[in-house]
């Protein structure tokens, strides 16, 4: 296994730093870098060192610890693997993967096991750990599972933490708390290795992206880090997550922020003639609102390009009565935006979801909808309207969750939208005021989704066009996906 240089120099301070002894000063060690950097091989090398090498030792025992069972399963795989391609560790090792557990059968440490921990498990208390691996300790909700193996370490003469990891949100966090300890007294037994960029460092300089990645352009894809400083760059949501597990900086990668910037969505005010996509193919997305308040309904065309420029057509509907019970801006902003004819006011209270089931049906006759996406929110009483109106109503129905799982992929793919200028909307106001008053927040893993309570607060405008947008584009794209030629393929 090569490590990289400051992989080896994080080896040697926590194994060659030794006492007079001759038993290791460290008894925890901290590695925070940036994702991408080659964690999960250093992990599978120090535990097989433990385990079947050259710090192994009779009845040891090993332990690798992550938030869910998911990522801890990456490092049984990854030690796995290793030990089927060595035919040394073959012999001595039997994998149980059921229970992601090695256990060592033969040779001086016979009677050791590996196993594989979460943070859903209790299973930490009452261990006697010879050493542990926590991986990405930044996304632990508690402190549970690190503490009963922190605990653990007394009960063996050099048993030894490992964490890496990066950079918490906060200072209030354990493994923020672990760091500043350890740099404050970096002779003691708690070493760290930091490596992020500093706070006033420029988070687009390439210059700063390599003096904290040291695998950039060796397995760290140089070109997928300068897509991703382009997306934040233009799309302000995706920069604290670029900070954070780019740059490892101690920054909030939930932190909201917006879907997208004026100057990019103003890009695409483009003139949009409804006479000429009459026929044309295009995909729905329906967002009903609560009966009090606004409904969107946006058509997606795409054009015959190769990569096409996507034409949007969208369509609101609120109650007439409820106009006066609005705040005074808002109020106004609806009633300048019903006299210009971008909201349709449904007589009435109420929003009435038949009023709206007629206006698709009629929108299906004048235009080749494909298909009609939905939040699943309040859907069966608009699809018993639905049958009212039109019983054979021929739009294939798709329901589209809205959390992290398939909002994620919905909203990069209009972040490469917006940002390549391959959308049209005509400068549509409401439509406008939806996307840039839109929120996003993302998961640990910088998947991004659009949070309404938020960015309702943020303003008064309702974005039920924006969620209606995002969907509409993401089933587009899966259905112009062009085949694979397989015979272009093999000649």
């Amino acid at each position: 296994m090569r490590l990289l240089p400051e992989q080896r120099r994080f080896v040697r301070e926590i194994y060659g730093n030794l006492d007079k002894k001759g038993l290791r000063r460290r008894r925890i060690g901290i590695k925070s870098e940036p994702k991408g950097n080659g964690k999960t091989g250093l992990i599978a090398g120090l535990c097989l060192c433990h385990l079947v090498g050259p710090e192994a030792e009779p009845r040891g025992e090993i332990y690798s610890a992550a938030i869910d069972r998911q990522m801890a399963a990456l490092i049984f795989h990854e030690l796995e693997a290793i030990i089927f391609e060595t035919p040394e560790f073959a012999q001595t090792c039997n994998v149980i993967r059921f229970t992601k557990r090695i256990e060592v059968i033969a040779g001086p440490a016979r009677g050791s096991i590996y196993e594989a921990l979460s943070a859903d498990a209790r299973r930490a208390h009452g261990l006697a750990p010879s050493l542990f691996c926590y991986d990405e300790l930044a996304q632990a909700k508690d402190r549970v599972l690190l503490d009963n193996l922190v605990n653990g370490l007394g009960k063996r003469k050099e048993a030894l933490g490992l964490i890496i990891s990066t950079q918490a949100p906060d200072d209030e966090h354990p493994l923020s708390q672990l760091i500043d300890d350890g740099l404050r007294e970096p002779g003691g037994p708690l070493y760290v290795q930091l490596l992020a960029a500093p706070d006033d460092a420029d988070p687009f300089d390439e210059a700063t992206w390599k003096a904290c990645n040291p695998a950039l352009g060796r397995f760290l894809s140089l070109s997928e880090m300068r897509d991703a400083a382009q997306r934040a760059r233009r799309i302000p949501a995706f920069e604290p997550s670029l900070r954070n597990l780019r740059l490892n900086q101690r920054i909030d990668a939930s932190e909201e922020d917006r879907l997208v910037t004026v100057p990019v969505w103003k890009a695409g005010a483009v003139p949009v003639e409804r006479e000429r996509l009459r026929g044309r193919a295009c995909y729905a997305a329906l967002d009903l609102s609560g009966k009090h308040d606004l409904s969107a309904l946006v058509l997606a065309f795409p054009d015959d390009d190769p990569e096409p420029t996507y034409d949007l057509l969208p369509f609101f509907w609120t109650p007439e009565g409820q106009l006066s019970k609005r705040v005074a801006s808002e109020r106004e902003k609806f009633e300048d935006w019903i006299r210009r004819g971008f909201i349709a006011k449904i007589p009435g209270p109420t929003i009435r979801f038949g009023y709206i089931a007629n206006e698709l049906v009629k929108l299906s006759h004048e235009f080749d909808i494909k298909a009609l996406g939905y939040d699943r929110w309040r859907i069966d009483d608009f699809k018993a309207d639905l049958v009212d109106v039109d019983a054979d109503f021929p739009v294939p129905l798709e329901p589209f969750g809205q959390g992290y799982k398939e909002m994620g992929p919905a909203v990069e793919w209009f972040a490469e939208l917006a940002l390549t200028g391959r959308l049209r909307h005509g400068g549509h106001p409401v439509l406008t005021a939806a996307m840039v008053g839109s929120i996003v927040v993302p998961d640990p893993a910088g998947n991004l989704k659009i949070d309404k309570a938020k960015s309702h607060r943020r303003g008064p405008v309702r974005i039920d066009g924006a969620v209606a947008t995002v969907m509409a584009l993401e089933l587009a794209k899966k259905a112009v996906q062009r085949p694979i030629n397989i015979a272009a393929l093999f000649g």
